[in-house]
């Protein structure tokens, strides 16, 4: 098996991320179906390394392990403390002899680059704070669905230019649909990865926009998606962002600009009251659960790329 790690977007082509996406749509209609048992995985261990707290993200990813058939071990961040108890760089090579992969969710996006530096064997990212990858392949997976698999859309992130908005605005500039990030000066994604995503973009047709003005945005918006406004690691700048973000609240008066058919994204968990009403996020509109819903079978395209090749 040759080795490929999923650190980025970036990291597979546009006709691979589009094979992935199927992949995962293929196994959702297969499990609808009760069938999810497959022996893709071949009895391989995959290590679980979490630096963050989570749910959605290490329950799909060993759900989605256990149904290709391969086991999950899940490695307490208490007992591992990758940099702190041992170097990084000696934590990959002693799982890089006992596994077939290692899925991490890590503070800084340069473990995850010195964990694939040191290991033979797949990398995924299961969240950085540079990019999450993962969640794009599952909201693309989501909106696809909902659009019949066109690139005719408009998806406009409302917020912080974070990792969450990163793996959008690339994922967007490979399918070529419109993607427009609104938020607050000063909190605008990060500038490598935009002009990349307009790199991008100049051969597939995507338009990427950038803009402060929140009606403009939520005006153009097929599927309309947030995040809290303060990451894990940013509690110290929560009641500041709060103060900054207040006026990117989605709520239903912000909501009376958008089109007709509107859908409601959110990668959770939410603040709710913060970046999004209680009242928006259970409205007839919001897909956020079908987007994790979607995060179970993304993944399961994901792993069966990375290990048939």
């Amino acid at each position: 098996m040759q080795k490929r790690d999923y650190l980025s977007i970036l990291d597979l082509s546009i006709e691979e991320t589009r094979e992935v996406i199927n992949l995962g749509f293929h196994y959702k209609m297969e499990f609808k179906k009760g069938k999810f048992l497959e022996n893709v995985l071949n009895n391989r261990t995959i290590a679980l390394i979490f630096e963050k707290p989570s749910l959605r993200t290490i329950a799909t990813f060993q759900i989605a392990i256990t149904q290709l058939g391969g086991y999950a071990l899940n490695l307490e961040h208490q007992s591992v403390r990758m940099g702190q108890r041992e170097p990084v760089k000696d934590v990959a090579r002693n799982l890089d002899k006992w596994v077939n992969g290692i899925v991490s969710r890590v503070y800084s996006h340069q473990t995850l680059i010195e964990l694939a530096k040191y290991t033979t064997i797949p990398v995924i990212n299961a969240l950085s704070d540079l990019e999450h990858p993962c969640q794009a392949l599952a909201d693309t997976l989501t909106i696809f669905e909902i659009t019949n698999f066109s690139k005719d859309f408009t998806l406009t992130f409302i917020g912080d230019g974070n990792n969450v908005s990163h793996s959008l605005m690339l994922i967007s500039s490979y399918i070529g649909n419109r993607f427009i990030w609104a938020g607050p000066n000063g909190y605008e994604p990060n500038r490598e990865i935009y002009n990349k995503s307009i790199e991008i973009s100049k051969k597939t047709g995507a338009k990427i926009e950038i803009t402060n003005d929140i009606v403009y945005a939520i005006k153009n918006s097929d599927f309309i998606y947030t995040d809290v406004w303060a990451s894990m690691g940013q509690e110290s700048e929560a009641e500041e962002r709060k103060r900054i973000f207040r006026e990117y609240q989605i709520n239903s008066e912000i909501l009376k600009y958008a089109p007709k058919g509107y859908k409601i994204m959110h990668c959770l968990p939410a603040h709710r009251d913060e970046e999004i009403t209680d009242e928006v996020i259970e409205s007839e509109n919001s897909i956020v659960f079908q987007q994790a819903e979607n995060r179970l079978h993304a993944q399961k395209g994901l792993i069966a790329f990375l290990y048939s090749k």
